[in-house]
């Protein structure tokens, strides 16, 4: 037997994940499986809790597209058009009827956390490379700045019930 040992995914990383995005200032974490930030295919954990904001954003490269499928939790995923209009908006759950996200390079979007404890496995191809600013939604604000938290509570009230 050659190669690297399987790496198996349970309750108790899920468990810790979370309680370390809990923890965080940006009330996330990742758990990447891949190797490295250069490896071709990047697949990861990401723990997201209810406060976290992820900037909307689209992916340039037309090799960057992404898929997001709830292992733990819910979250609302939001689509844009250019202009920053709410143009989708859906319920992602584990073990839901709309489980999963597969999201084409381009197209704005974002993702919140709809409960503490929430998971999702990503996968999108890489190397890793952090948004530039073309990629950055201009009408959406900054990450950490004031403005970013009554952005975050607009987003939310597209999914009360």
């Amino acid at each position: 037997m050659t190669g690297a040992p399987m790496n198996y995914l349970d309750q108790t990383l899920l468990d810790r994940l979370s309680a370390v995005a809990k923890d965080s200032p940006r009330q996330r974490k990742n758990h990447n499986l891949h190797p490295t930030d250069d490896s071709c295919c990047h697949r990861l954990l990401n723990a997201v809790e209810p406060d976290t904001y992820i900037r909307p954003h689209r992916h340039a490269d037309p090799n960057k597209d992404e898929s997001m499928v709830m292992v733990r939790g819910r979250m609302g995923v939001v689509a844009f058009d250019d202009d920053g209009r709410v143009k989708e908006t859906r319920v992602v759950a584990a073990g839901g009827e709309t489980f999963a996200v597969d999201i084409p390079h381009g197209r704005y979007h974002t993702a919140l956390s709809l409960e503490p404890g929430s998971v999702f496995f990503e996968a999108k191809a890489g190397p890793y490379r952090p948004l530039i600013a073309e990629e950055l939604a201009p009408w959406a604000p900054e990450e950490g700045s004031p403005e970013s938290v009554e952005y975050l509570a607009r987003l939310k009230t597209l999914f009360i019930l």
